[in-house]
């Protein structure tokens, strides 16, 4: 139980370094609705729905991720996504853009071809539902890594996006005052693709034994949960301490 509630912990604050930059996407979304009762209903509506998406992706993806070729594809996506975090050029985010990108979607083009008129109200609201859903690709991913007891990513997932809708300035001056924590986020998610990957090992290697007539029988690589968990906590540690290592240099200089 203890383990599980560990998890859940996790779930929510990745959930939050990964959204930080996202919440503050949206809320500019939303202040194109000037009213501010229905900019709140904006938002309401949207995270009702991030919810309801979150839960119905998550339901679905416990499923199939017990197939191993599932988890492959998976850690895959996690390690690419970790690594170009790294290895890419800095590049100004324009936020502005992003918010644009949204404004008109497949769907939106959709609905107009069907004639049906759409109000301005709804229009945010349905952008930010794809928003959204484009964003918590990342996050769903990472949480079938760690468990696929669906209570347990269910409960993180939507702890995480209520506190996204509420608390996301905290963790935007969190990462403004530690901003190593940004790449701490990625680091995680190396971590978790990598966790994802060895499990999957002993299934590629015995499938190869069969597909090339051999008899060799491989084990599953079972990552222990206090190492893992180990490893977690002294990512986030190591984080603080570069943090301080550079802020004091930095006061040197």
């Amino acid at each position: 139980m203890l383990e599980n509630l560990y998890i859940v912990f996790v779930l929510i604050v990745m959930e939050g370094l990964l959204s930080a930059d996202n919440a503050l996407v949206l809320s500019m979304m939303a202040s194109k609705v000037k009213d501010p009762a229905k900019r709140d209903k904006v938002l309401y509506y949207g995270m009702v729905g991030a919810i309801a998406f979150r839960a119905f992706f998550i339901l679905i993806g416990t499923v199939i991720v017990k197939f191993w070729i599932i988890k492959v594809i998976g850690a895959v996506y996690l390690l690419k996504m970790g690594i170009e975090h790294f290895v890419k050029k800095e590049e100004d985010s324009d936020e502005s853009g992003v918010v644009d990108k949204y404004t008109q979607t497949w769907l939106h083009k959709l609905l107009g071809k069907m004639n049906i008129r759409v109000s301005h109200f709804w229009s945010v609201v349905i952008s930010i539902e794809l928003m959204d859903l484009a964003f918590s690709v990342d996050s769903i991913t990472a949480a079938l890594a760690l468990s696929d007891k669906f209570w347990v990513l269910a409960l993180g997932g939507i702890l995480g996006i209520v506190m996204m809708r509420f608390v996301a300035k905290l963790f935007t001056r969190l990462i403004e005052r530690v901003p190593e924590m940004e790449h701490t986020a990625f680091v995680l998610i190396v971590i978790i693709g990598l966790k994802m990957l060895l499990g999957t090992v002993h299934s590629m290697v015995n499938l190869a034994s069969k597909l090339f007539h051999g008899s060799y029988h491989m084990h599953e690589i079972h990552v222990p949960h206090w190492l893992f968990f180990g490893i977690l906590i002294l990512t986030f540690a190591a984080t603080f301490v570069v943090h301080a290592l550079r802020k004091n240099k930095t006061v040197a200089a």
